[in-house]
């Protein structure tokens, strides 16, 4: 009998990987069996019935049953998170819905929506288009109306509404089934954004929080998307990132995904070991500066091999307390790594073309501030 093995598993409510996510979150799987000392066993298969732990790493976040059905009982067991409802993973949950009456999926927290109003930007989450309608009459006239599909990622599935008009050419294309088990958020729309990530990983008993800042990148069709995130990791839970010197504006950031995280508790069964929360930092239609938690994320993410890379520091060296780490996307041909980064993939992927991801360890030490 091994004393435990991690697994790459393929959740019920996954999407499709290109070529270079799959490699990725078996790169991330494969980090995570070092730092445990366990081995590695691929995909999930019966054959690892024999093992002490199976310790999985699933491509999206897991449903309540489908986690119990495979034995996941605690954050230990898994690399990721699992919620109690389909919808409770996306985007859906961060507003409140546009009258008590309102049509909504079974185990919606209104609870939940109040304890965050004040933590993200003003908007609504919908699940038909008559309330969709409600949500976009109440708000355009404050300006611009950011609608998003909740199972959008990496700011795809996003569209930015002035008019009625805009927003009913938007809506023909959401079946109707698609609407009501996941939603429509509508929310103000911010301008000069910058993204900010915060977290907290648990992996046996080393607890890391973290803040950073998301960049962008051009792909090979001049698209901006996801580019790298450069994370500040501490060695410890939020109270311990609350000691670490600051900006402001990150700071509120950060105030403001530690909020959001403690209002999980409406939703029963939610269960997390990765838990990585997107703020915005922009300007409104008025040219004010606002900011609001964007989005949660319990599942491997784009910033997981960075934060990987600096819970394997942590882990060889119990004295230290900070570690900064990146991870970066670059696209195109004749890219080159630092020689000190841990390249992840390069090559040609069939569906983005000419690819490079790689993490690095950019400094670490034994002492904050």
């Amino acid at each position: 009998m091994t004393k435990g093995v991690v697994v790459v598993y393929v959740s019920s409510l996954g999407g499709r990987l290109s070529n270079h996510q799959k490699i990725m979150l078996e790169t991330d799987a494969k980090a995570i069996a070092k730092i445990k000392q366990y081995e590695f066993g691929d995909s999930h298969h019966s054959q690892y019935v024999d093992s002490d732990h199976v310790f999985f790493v699933p491509d999206d976040t897991l449903l309540l049953n489908e986690a119990s059905s495979l034995g996941i009982r605690v954050a230990n067991d898994l690399f990721g998170g699992i919620v109690p409802h389909a919808f409770v993973k996306t985007k859906a949950i961060s507003h409140p819905l546009v009258a008590r009456n309102a049509e909504r999926p079974n185990g919606w927290s209104d609870a939940f929506a109040c304890q965050v109003r004040d933590v993200t930007l003003p908007g609504y989450t919908v699940f038909t288009a008559r309330d969709a309608h409600i949500a976009a009459n109440r708000m355009i006239t404050s300006g611009a109306i950011r609608v998003k599909k909740p199972l959008g990622a990496s700011g795809k599935g996003q569209i930015v509404v002035d008019t009625a008009k805009e927003l009913d050419a938007f809506l023909e294309k959401i079946p109707a089934d698609e609407m009501a088990t996941y939603g429509l958020v509508l929310e103000e729309n911010l301008r000069k954004v910058t993204t900010l990530s915060v977290g907290r990983i648990a992996i046996d008993n080393l607890l890391i929080t973290y803040y950073g800042t998301q960049s962008l990148a051009k792909d090979n069709r001049g698209q901006s998307v996801y580019g790298g995130s450069d994370l500040v990791c501490i060695r410890g839970g939020w109270d311990a990132l609350d000691a670490v010197p600051m900006t402001a504006d990150v700071k509120d950031g950060v105030a403001r995904a530690k909020l959001y995280d403690v209002a999980m508790c409406e939703y029963p069964g939610f269960v997390a070991s990765r838990r990585n929360y997107d703020v915005g930092l922009g300007v409104d239609a008025d040219n004010q500066r606002r900011s609001g938690v964007f989005e949660s994320s319990w599942r491997v993410g784009g910033a997981t091999s960075a934060e990987l890379v600096a819970v394997a520091v942590f882990m060889q060296d119990p004295m230290m307390k900070i570690v900064e780490a990146s991870h970066v996307q670059v696209f195109g041909k004749d890219h080159e790594a630092p020689k000190d980064a841990i390249v992840h993939f390069q090559g040609e992927d069939p569906e983005v073309g000419p690819l490079l991801r790689y993490s690095l360890v950019k400094q670490n030490r034994a002492t904050i501030g």
